[in-house]
Parts: structure tokens; sequence; C-alpha cells
């Protein structure tokens, strides 16, 4: 393949591209539960009764990639569809598996034809760019769209709690507080507590239903929750201290979070600026004297020293990621 000035930012461009999906990747992080609190949550959830992967819904969710004969197509191939659906209902939107898989497809078959026609790149290596750009830029979109609705839920979250907290000690059941803070919270909170308030008029039990939201929703304050109602049913007690202290013990968490956030602010400025070094350096480089970094494409040897650069940043990025974060 012969390069031209003409072709080399479009080269250029599609590395950065490719950089910058692994350095989202590396940054995005799995959500705000860690591993240890998973294992705790597992044990405490381990009841029989509360294992079934099914949660009840008045919406019928794991139908949704059935509605075509593509979507079937679709939905088989892909590994663990139930994960991926639960994956897109954490966003708070009506977005099926079908939609999601068409939505990979059409941004890989973008970025290919931005590859072959624009920077006219050799089928070997524009179609891994694409697969790769097609299958990494609607998981980050998922992603960050899960985040932002999980982030939101939890800032409303201890106001949810004083509400059930008012609620039972003016004399209602556990039951009507959850479907006040149904009617009178906002989504994301209003809307997943309607869950739960609609499956309690289902006849489910207020255990499963708290415990298929909560499996679902993958956030460690509503587990904490069903966990701090389970065990209080369990053992008997006052319901509304409990959930006095569950209220306090999260807002201290919050603010715990955002003192760790603000103290690793540093460390995450410099893992951008000095990510983002090799990347300026380049194109400064380029502009005064592009003979001389067009031997990087030119060459094997400088196509190689590419791509053994371009790992080198996405493992050292993956690295102070991991050295920054924190859990809690």
């Amino acid at each position: 393949m012969e390069l031209t000035n003409e072709t080399l930012p479009f080269i250029v461009a599609g590395g950065m591209v490719l950089t910058i999906l692994v350095l989202g990747f590396a940054l995005a992080g799995d959500g705000p539960s860690g591993s240890q609190v998973k294992r705790r949550l597992k044990r405490v959830s381990s009841d029989k009764s509360l294992r079934d992967e099914a949660y009840v819904s008045v919406r019928r969710r794991d139908v949704d990639a059935s509605a075509s004969p593509v979507g079937r197509i679709l939905a088989a191939l892909v590994p663990a569809p139930k994960k991926m659906r639960a994956r897109l209902d954490r966003t708070g939107r009506s977005i099926s598996l079908s939609q999601y898989l068409v939505a990979n497809v059409l941004v890989a078959g973008l970025f290919l034809l931005v590859f072959k026609v624009a920077a006219s790149l050799a089928w070997i290596v524009a179609v891994p760019l694409s697969i790769a750009a097609g299958l990494a830029l609607p998981h980050m979109v998922v992603g960050k769209m899960a985040d932002r609705r999980t982030t939101k839920f939890i800032e409303s979250f201890p106001d949810a709690i004083d509400l059930m907290i008012r609620g039972l000690r003016s004399g209602l059941p556990v039951t009507e507080s959850i479907k006040a803070v149904a009617a009178e919270m906002s989504d994301p909170v209003g809307t997943e507590f309607r869950h739960v308030a609609d499956a309690l008029k289902l006849g489910s039990p207020i255990e499963e239903a708290m415990w298929s939201v909560a499996r679902r929703l993958q956030i460690p304050e509503f587990k904490f929750l069903v966990i701090a109602m389970s065990i209080q049913r369990e053992t008997g007690g006052n319901l509304a201290e409990t959930l006095g202290n569950l209220s306090v013990l999260l807002r201290q968490r919050k603010q715990f979070k955002l003192k760790i956030r603000a103290m690793s602010s540093e460390a995450r400025a410099s893992a951008y600026i000095i990510g983002s070094l090799p990347f300026v350096t380049f194109a400064l480089i380029y502009l005064v004297n592009p003979g001389y970094v067009m031997m990087l494409f030119e060459d094997l040897r400088g196509m190689v020293m590419v791509g053994l650069a371009l790992s080198s940043i996405s493992v050292g990025a993956f690295v102070m990621s991991k050295l920054v974060r924190f859990e809690i």
C-alpha cells in the first residue's frame, strides 16, 4: 500500500481512534461495585427464593430480540444475551438487543467505508479496525448512559430512603412507603421503585421484588437497602431507625467518594496529559517536517514501532487507571 501526504492524516486519525477506544475501555471501569462487595452481597442473597434469575416486571424485557427474524438471528450471535439485555436496561431507555446489534453493524460499516474510501487502507487493516470500532463505540456509549443514570440514582437515593422513613414513622406499612417513593420521586429512583410496586401488585414477595431490581441495577447502595430490609424482617426491630442509619451511611459514603476523587484528580490529569503527548508531538513534527515522520509508515520497521508505541500507551493508560481508581 503506497502512502501519500493526503492519506497520512487519515491513517493517523485511525490510529488515534483505536488508541482512544482502548483508553476509554481502560478508564471506564466496571461500575461502582468491587469484587469484595459482590462476594458479600452474593452470600447475603444466597437464599433459594431470591436466586431466581427472572425478575418480575410488567414489561416482557427478554423477548425484545424475537420481534423479527433478523432480531432472532442477531440475538443468536450474542454470547450472553441476558447480561446484554440487563446492561441495556440499566440505561433507562427502551433499547432492544436487536437495535443494539444493528447499531454495531452500522458503526462497523461506516468505519469500513471511511477506512477504504477516504484512507485507502488495505482490507487486512480496514476490516479489523472497523470491527473493533463497531464493537467498541456502541459499548462505550451504552456504558456512559448507564453510568450517568447510576450516578443520578445514587445522588437521589438517600432522599428516597428518607421519604420511606417518614412514611414508616407516620404509620404506613413498608409496601405503602415504597409506593409513595414510586409516586413522588423522579426518574431514575421513582422508575425503579415503580417496578417494585408493580411487582408487589402482582403478588410477588417484597424481598423477591426488591432483589430482582437490585440484580438488574447492580448498584451497591440499593443492595444495602434490600439487605437491611431482609435482615430486619428476619430479626425484627425498628425499620425506620435501621433505614435512618443506612441513609446516613450512604451520605457519608458519597462524601468519601467525592473526597477520593478530588485527591486523585492530579493523577488523572497527569494520565491524560502523558497519554496525549505522543500524538501532539507527532502532529507538530508532521507540520514542521512531514518527510521525517513518513518513514514510520513507509518502512516495515517503522510500522512495527508505531504498533508497539500504541500498545505501550494503552498498557500504560490501563495501569494508571487502576492506580487512581479506588473501590469503596
